[in-house]
C-alpha cells in the first residue's frame, strides 16, 4: 500500500508527545530524542513548556519525510479527528456522544461527519465494545492529571472486597466509571458524578460491563441531572449527574454494596449548608475532612448488613479532627477493616499513601464485633488479603495474625486518645516470618535485585576538561530560572501535601500536610534542593499538588533553556561553595552562588538523561536496601525461633 496522508484535509488538530509516540509506534523517549537530534522537527504550537503540543499536519509531514511511518493507524486517525472536533474543555462531550452513538443511542450533534465515519470504520474492524473502550481510555489518558481514576487492579480488588453476594451497588463519585464497572457485572448498578460529560462516559462504560438487567422502582425515577440521552440503559445500570453530597440523585435508594473513590481534601464539600444533615449518624464531619462525609454518605445508602468499600487518604486514619467519628465507627462495629496500599498505586499518580476502608452497616440483631482487620496489601498479594477479609467477615471473632500482612486487632486497643487506625501500627514485624512468607519475600527481593542491575546508568570516558560554567544568579537575571525559598513555618497537619527536607534527602512518600495560604506551590519540572548531614540533595518534581516545605529551595527552570535533570545533577555536584555554616552551627544553601556548565539545550538534555537514570537508580537502591535489611532481620529471627531452618545439604 502506498503512503497515505495521515490526517484528512482541513484538520487543524494538535498532538502531544504521547500522541506522536503512538502514531509512530515508539516510546516517548524516542520522541524526545527526535526533538533533540533533528533540527527540522516541528516546533511546538501550544501547550506548556513541560507539555507542549505540535501541529498534526507538521508532525505527519515530518514522520513521512523521515520514513518513520507509512501511514497513521486507523485508531490514531480516529482519535485525532475526535480531538479536532473540540478543545480539551469540550472533549468529554465529544467522546461521550461518540460512545453513545456506538451503543445505538441518539444522533450526531458534536461529532463531525468525517470523524463519525472513521469511528464507524474502526468499530466495524475492531468491534463496538473495543472502540468504546479505546475512546474512554484515550480520554482518560489525555486528562490523567485532572482525573484521579482508580487503577484497574485496585478497582477489581475493591469490587472483590464488596463480596460476591451483593445484588446492587452504588458509586456516588464514579468519575469515568472504572470502579463502578468493576463492581457491576451481575448486579444492579447506580452511579452519580458531578460532571455531566464524565457521567455520560461512565454510563457507556457501565453498559459494557454487563450490569444486571433488573432495575427497581427507585432506579426508574429521575431525581436530578441527565446522565445520558435516552434515559436508563437496558442493562439496568444508571449514572446520574449532580453533586452527591449537596444534591443526592438517589435519595431513597439502598443497596447491598457501595464502592467509592471520593475526591480527597475537598474544601468546599458543603459543610456550612449540611451541618444538620441526617446522614451524619456518626458525627458532623470536620470542615477539612470531606472524606468522612463521603464515608457517612455511603453508609446512608447501605441496606442493613451491606458493605461499603472506600479508597481513603492515609491521613484520614489518624487526623485528630476525625477521631470522634472514627471512634463511633469502631464502637458501633461499623468500621470492619483498614487495608494499606503502597504510595502511587491508587492516588492519581501522586506519592500520597492511601488506605481502603471496609465498612458494614449493622443489622438490628447484630452482636457488636470485638475486632477489626488490619492489613497491608500490594499488587502481589491482593487476592490473599481479600481472602483474609472474607474469612474474617464470615467469622468476626477470627484471630488472624500474619506479621507484616494482616492481623485482627481488638477494638479496645484502637479506641484510645488518638483512635489511630493506620494498619502498619498493628501488624508487628516480619521477624516472625513463616516459611511460606519467607519464600515469597526472597522471590520478591531476587526480582528487585535483577531489576536493579538494569538501572545502573551507562557512561563513557570524557575529555577530563573542566566545562565553562555560569552561576544560577546569572541564569535568574536573564530569565532562564526562577528561585524561591520557603523559609521556616509550622506544618499544621491539615490542607495540601507539603514536601519537606526529609522527602528530598531520603525519598519516600509525601504524607505531611499544611494549609496552602501563603505557601509556594510546586509544579512538575521544578527542582527542589535541601541540605542534610550528607550534603546537598536535589530532586526533580514529577508529581502535582505539592507545597514547598520549610528550609527548602525551589529552582524553576525555563525548560526551553534549562533541562531540569541537568540542573538538578550539576547543582548537586558543583555547589559546595554555595553551602555555608551559620552561627547556630547549621548549614544553609545559597542557590544564587551555585553553578552549572554553560551548555546548549541539546547537550543539557544528554546529561539530563544520564542524571535521570542516576536518580532512578538511587531511589531503587535506597528502597532495596531497606527491604534487604528487613529480610535479613526476619531470616535471622526466624532461624532462631525455629520457624525457618537451614536447607538440607545436597545428596
Amino acid at each position: 500500500m502506498g503512503k497515505r496522508r495521515l490526517a484528512m484535509a482541513g484538520d487543524e488538530a494538535s498532538v502531544t508527545a504521547a500522541d506522536i509516540a503512538r502514531m509512530a509506534g515508539v516510546g516517548r523517549a524516542a520522541v524526545s530524542n527526535w526533538r533533540r537530534r533533528h533540527e527540522d522537527f516541528p516546533e511546538p504550537v501550544g501547550g506548556t513548556a513541560t507539555s507542549p503540543t505540535f501541529s498534526l499536519g507538521a508532525v505527519e509531514a515530518w514522520l513521512l519525510g523521515q520514513g518513520k511511518v507509512a501511514e497513521l493507524p486507523l485508531r490514531e486517525r480516529v482519535w485525532q479527528q475526535v480531538r479536532a472536533a473540540g478543545d480539551d474543555l469540550r472533549l468529554g462531550e465529544v467522546v461521550a456522544e461518540a460512545a453513545e452513538l456506538l451503543l445505538g443511542q441518539g444522533r450526531p450533534h458534536t461529532v463531525p461527519a468525517p470523524a463519525w465515519e472513521l469511528i464507524r470504520r474502526y468499530a466495524e474492524e475492531e468491534g463496538g465494545p473495543r472502540a468504546i473502550r479505546f475512546l474512554l481510555d484515550r480520554y482518560a489518558d489525555v486528562h490523567s492529571r485532572r482525573l484521579a481514576e482508580t487503577p484497574a487492579e485496585i478497582a477489581d480488588f475493591m469490587a472483590h472486597l464488596a463480596g460476591p453476594d451483593a445484588r446492587s451497588v452504588l458509586d456516588p463519585a464514579c468519575g469515568l466509571g472504572v470502579l463502578l464497572a468493576a463492581a457491576a457485572p451481575g448486579r444492579r448498578a447506580y452511579g452519580q458524578e458531578y460532571d455531566d460529560s464524565l457521567a455520560r462516559l461512565a454510563q457507556s462504560r457501565l453498559a459494557l460491563a454487563g450490569a444486571g438487567d433488573e432495575t427497581p422502582a427507585a432506579g426508574r425515577k429521575r431525581a436530578g441531572g441527565r446522565a445520558k440521552a435516552g434515559g436508563a440503559p437496558e442493562t439496568g445500570g444508571e449514572v446520574r449527574t449532580g453533586d452527591s453530597l449537596r444534591h443526592d440523585a438517589w435519595p431513597d435508594l439502598t443497596v447491598d454494596a457501595v464502592v467509592c473513590h471520593p475526591p480527597f481534601n475537598e474544601r468546599h464539600w458543603g459543610y456550612d449548608e449540611l451541618t444538620s444533615d441526617p446522614r451524619w449518624e456518626y458525627g458532623l464531619p470536620p470542615k477539612m475532612e470531606s472524606e468522612l462525609a463521603w464515608v457517612q454518605h455511603a453508609l446512608a445508602h447501605l441496606a442493613p448488613g451491606g458493605v461499603a468499600v472506600l479508597l481513603m487518604p492515609a491521613i484520614a486514619a489518624n487526623r485528630r479532627s476525625g477521631r470522634r467519628i472514627r471512634s463511633n465507627l469502631l464502637r458501633r462495629g461499623t468500621l470492619r477493616a483498614v487495608i494499606g496500599l503502597p504510595p502511587k498505586v491508587a492516588s492519581g499518580g501522586t506519592a500520597l499513601p492511601v488506605h481502603i476502608w471496609v465498612l458494614r452497616k449493622p443489622t438490628a440483631d447484630d452482636r457488636t464485633p470485638s475486632r477489626v482487620l488490619m492489613a497491608e496489601a500490594d499488587l502481589g498479594n491482593l487476592d490473599a488479603v481479600a481472602e483474609r477479609w472474607h474469612e474474617f467477615r464470615a467469622d468476626p471473632d477470627l484471630d488472624v495474625d500474619r506479621p507484616g500482612e494482616s492481623r485482627t486487632v481488638p477494638i479496645i486497643e484502637l479506641v484510645d486518645e488518638d483512635v489511630d487506625v493506620t494498619p502498619s501500627r498493628y501488624l508487628g514485624t516480619e521477624e516472625q516470618v513463616s516459611a511460606e512468607g519467607y519464600l515469597l519475600l526472597r522471590e520478591r527481593l531476587a526480582e528487585r535485585l535483577g531489576r536493579l542491575a538494569t538501572l545502573v546508568p551507562e557512561a563513557v570516558p570524557g575529555t577530563g576538561q573542566e566545562l565553562p560554567s555560569v552561576t544560577l544568579a546569572e541564569l535568574e537575571r536573564i530569565g532562564a530560572l526562577a528561585v524561591w525559598q520557603a523559609g521556616r513555618f509550622e506544618i499544621d497537619g491539615s490542607g495540601d501535601p507539603v514536601l519537606t527536607d526529609r522527602h528530598v534527602l531520603d525519598g519516600g512518600a509525601v504524607e505531611t500536610r499544611t494549609r496552602p495560604e501563603g505557601r509556594v506551590r510546586i509544579e512538575p519540572g521544578d527542582v527542589v534542593a535541601a541540605i542534610g548531614t550528607g550534603g546537598l540533595a536535589t530532586r526533580v518534581i514529577e508529581e502535582t499538588g505539592l507545597l514547598l516545605g520549610p528550609r527548602l529551595v525551589l529552582l524553576r527552570p525555563d525548560p526551553d533553556r534549562l533541562d531540569p535533570f541537568f540542573l538538578a545533577g550539576f547543582v548537586r555536584a558543583l555547589s559546595p561553595g554555595a553551602t555555608t555554616g551559620t552561627q547556630s552551627g547549621s548549614t544553609r544553601f545559597d542557590p544564587r552562588r551555585a553553578q552549572v556548565p554553560r551548555l546548549s539545550v541539546e547537550e543539557q538534555r544528554r546529561y539530563g538523561d544520564t542524571f535521570r537514570g542516576i536518580f532512578t537508580f538511587e531511589a531503587e537502591l535506597r528502597e532495596l536496601t531497606t527491604s534487604g535489611q528487613a529480610a535479613a532481620t526476619a531470616l535471622t529471627h526466624a532461624l532462631a525461633a525455629g520457624t525457618l531452618a537451614p536447607p538440607s545439604p545436597p545428596a
